[in-house]
């Protein structure tokens, strides 16, 4: 039994949960209790959970998180580990694709996957994306321009979109 090695990350919009693999980052959420935890369940089915431990990965997730919001940085280099069906696992790999600074829709997404028809099936993925802000799901938002869902809550969406953009100030 592999282990996952959980910790927290602090960003000017929150604390944040971490969890780690051999692999690399397999959750990354904000303050949201019922998240981790469902999070956690999940992956202590196939996973022994250490919790509070920091690791070479951890580390580097929370320097770039800090050179993310220091607008140093627009691409993550540290390693994933994405735990989802293949389908999940598409549509997140897609989201990594958005580049900084730019938007795109549900039926973009659609797209870029290749079944324009998946719009909800993509959306309902979007929404089960565990690793907040290094995979962007941050950057869909509804054909209509609307900042729609976020499990980190629309308005860390609004702020990291500004960021994004630099048409605002963070905070």
């Amino acid at each position: 039994m592999s282990t996952i090695s959980t910790g927290i990350i602090t960003t000017p919009l929150g604390e944040m949960h971490i969890g780690v693999s051999k692999k690399g980052v397999c959750f990354l959420e904000f303050e949201n209790k019922a998240r981790v935890e469902n999070h956690i369940n999940t992956l202590s089915r196939d996973h022994k959970i250490v919790e509070e431990q920091s690791n070479k990965i951890i580390q580097q997730t929370q320097t770039e998180i800090n050179q993310y919001f220091n607008k140093a940085l627009v691409t993550f280099t540290v390693p994933l580990d994405f735990v989802g069906t293949d389908f999940q696992c598409a549509v997140w790999n897609a989201l990594l694709d958005i580049p900084f600074g730019q938007t795109r829709t549900y039926l973009d997404q659609a797209k870029t996957i290749g079944d324009v028809k998946a719009i909800r099936a993509v959306a309902t993925a979007n929404g089960k994306n565990r690793i907040a802000i290094i995979v962007p799901c941050h950057r869909v938002i509804g054909s209509d321009g609307s900042l729609t869902g976020y499990a980190g809550e629309l308005w860390r969406k609004k702020k990291l979109l500004e960021l994004e953009s630099n048409q605002g100030s963070l905070f």
